[in-house]
């Protein structure tokens, strides 16, 4: 039984579809057309950051829908960094055979594959049992104001460190024969926490000006070239608003804008990267990333696993848990795509692309856009005024992993109903496989939640070599 049809389907405007399926370059990479699949996944790996056939299983379901390429989640470069367990890390050699696994397994449909090098920093949602006791390592030793995870600020020998760790898993990248990097440098890890201004309260060389506090970011480029060369598809991810302000009643800095971001764009473009992919918030989750609802009934089961994570952790769960109403207020009031109560999707859909245009504006590289892309009309419109080149979509892909091919067709949406961007993914994946919870798109009843989670565990079917 598969998702209920999409009765809203019409067919797009042909000049939408053209601008979609353009093939394209990031530096020497050649794309078939302008959908990528962004940063998302869950804990589908085994505890000790090596991969699973489900990992495989996950990334190949996208590329046989139609994605261009695939932006993986965030694969940690050491244990000490990870955000939660149970995701693929490349923090040493013995991984290289396992991604080289996926990666051709996504080649075997024309779809390339991009990983993305990530460190938590202060945001480390479930750091692991071998983490137990040791605060991470990050730019700043003050907690975050949301879940109050904490961090113990980096000497700049450390930074040093960890710069080399970023170099190493990029050679290790080029090893597994990928097609490219992405820095995760914004919506709160480790990058983010050095460049953003309401977060950095750092007093050496790392920190006060944009450009000490660009540093760091700058530095990983640069040793990421030596490694792999200049010529190495590089995307940096980039906040165009930290909107640092927006979650919680009390009033705080609301850190770095637009101005900043293309300032920061202009510099990476000069050390190098191929792209900038342009997001929103200074952490993950926020109320403007992932867009739309607050799902407060699943909060109440899930987030109890990370209680003992943070200073206000346990704070949140009570309030998940007696007064969901006013946390799901407090996270969406300052959403500008809400309308009588409901999301207005057409609102929400590309809604940071101004950010993206200024952006656009200010360099010569391909800039990448994420929000809640689904449709031919809100993509085609996008790309076709020049406020960037290309979008990256994530929540409505996991609803519809064939949305590229339904959009190929000359379908203006998904042939099956839309992703309705209620976040029931984003709270599941704490303790559960990540995948579309919206029983709204399933029929009513038990067969059809059943079929939901045949769905969910469609990844974790038997996993055979390909004959081609």
């Amino acid at each position: 039984m598969p998702a209920l049809e999409n009765t809203e389907a019409r067919p797009a405007d042909p000049a939408d579809t053209a601008a979609i399926f353009r093939e394209w370059r990031l530096g020497g990479l050649a794309l078939k057309n302008r959908l990528l699949r962004s940063s998302i996944s869950g804990r589908i790996d085994n505890y000790d950051g090596s991969g699973t056939p489900a990992r495989v299983h996950f990334e190949e379901r996208f590329a046989r829908g139609g994605v261009a390429a695939i932006i993986s989640s965030h694969v940690p470069i050491t244990p000490a960094g990870r955000v939660l367990p149970n995701y693929a890390m490349i923090d040493r050699d013995a991984r290289v055979d396992f991604w080289r696994t996926v990666g051709r397994r996504l080649h075997a449909h024309h779809c390339k594959f991009i990983l993305q090098l990530s460190h938590s920093g202060r945001q480390q949602d479930i750091g692991g049992v071998e983490n137990t006791g040791r605060l991470p390592a990050g730019a700043t030793s003050r907690p975050d104001f949301f879940n109050g995870l904490r961090s113990r600020a980096m000497s700049e020998a450390e930074i040093v460190g960890v710069v080399e760790l970023f170099a190493a898993a990029a050679e290790r990248v080029r090893a597994a024969e990928l097609d490219g990097i992405e820095l995760h440098s914004a919506n709160g890890y480790l990058f983010t926490q050095f460049l953003s201004s309401a977060i950095n309260d750092r007093t050496d060389r790392y920190g006060g000006s944009l450009e000490n506090r660009a540093r760091f970011l700058l530095q990983v480029i640069e040793a990421i070239q030596k490694r792999v060369g200049r010529d190495f598809p590089l995307i940096v991810k980039v906040t165009g608003h930290d909107r640092h302000n927006a979650a919680g009643l009390w009033p705080r800095p609301d850190g770095n804008g637009i101005e900043d971001a293309i300032r920061i764009a202009r510099w990476v473009e000069a050390a190098g990267a191929h792209a900038v992919h342009v997001s929103t918030g200074s952490m993950f989750p926020h109320p403007l990333n992932p867009a739309g609802d607050m799902p407060v009934e699943v909060a109440r089961r899930t987030y109890q696993s990370i209680i003992a994570s943070g200073r206000r952790t346990f704070r949140n769960y009570l309030g998940f848990r007696y007064f969901g109403r006013l946390v799901r207020w407090l996270w969406t009031r300052k959403q500008p795509f809400w309308r009588g109560g409901a999301i207005d999707p057409e609102r929400l859909e590309g809604f940071a692309a101004p950010d993206a245009k200024a952006i656009k504006a200010a360099v010569k590289i391909p800039v990448l856009l994420t929000g809640g892309f689904q449709t031919s009309r809100g993509i085609g419109r996008v790309l076709r005024d020049g406020s960037c080149d290309a979008v990256t979509i994530a929540r409505p892909l996991l609803a519809n992993p064939d949305l590229p091919s339904d959009l190929r067709s000359g379908l203006n949406g998904p042939k099956y109903r839309p992703c309705t961007y209620c976040n029931k993914c984003l709270l599941h994946v704490l303790e559960h496989p990540l995948g579309c919870y919206d029983e709204g798109r399933y029929p009513a009843g038990p067969e059809g939640y059943d079929a939901m989670i045949r769905d969910v565990f469609e990844i974790f079917s038997d996993y055979t070599e390909p004959t081609t």
